[in-house]
């Protein structure tokens, strides 16, 4: 990299620091996914439940009975859709930093075949 201007050198850099964070946003991204799926089948399997039937909810380390099964309900559809917004979020944001990868990668590409001339 001795025949690399600082430049380029810092625009490296940038790319593979761009790399890592839509790795890590991506991971985040399939995380939370994994979560609302989980919350989507236990809101079906409490729909699928029978009136009466015992609900336990866990909290913390310990199961606790639930009888508000439709405040249950309502509080992971809750959640659910609190996730669902933050998955669109991380969408968003691995979008953008795509995009500014492949615009620096052009970048860097078209420098170094300059170079190279």
């Amino acid at each position: 990299m001795n025949d690399i201007s600082q430049e380029m050198q810092g625009k490296i850099m940038q790319f593979q620091q761009l790399q890592q964070q839509i790795q890590v946003i991506a991971q985040q991204k399939y995380q939370i996914e994994m979560q609302v799926t989980e919350l989507e089948k236990t809101i079906e399997e409490l729909t699928k439940l029978k009136k009466g039937a015992e609900i336990y909810k866990s909290v913390g380390t310990i199961l606790v009975r639930n009888d508000d099964r439709e405040g249950l309900k309502k509080e992971l559809e809750d959640k659910k859709e609190t996730l669902e917004i933050r998955v669109k979020t991380l969408g968003n944001q691995e979008k953008t930093l795509r995009e500014m990868h492949q615009n620096l990668q052009k970048e860097l590409t078209d420098a170094l075949q300059k170079e190279k001339a």
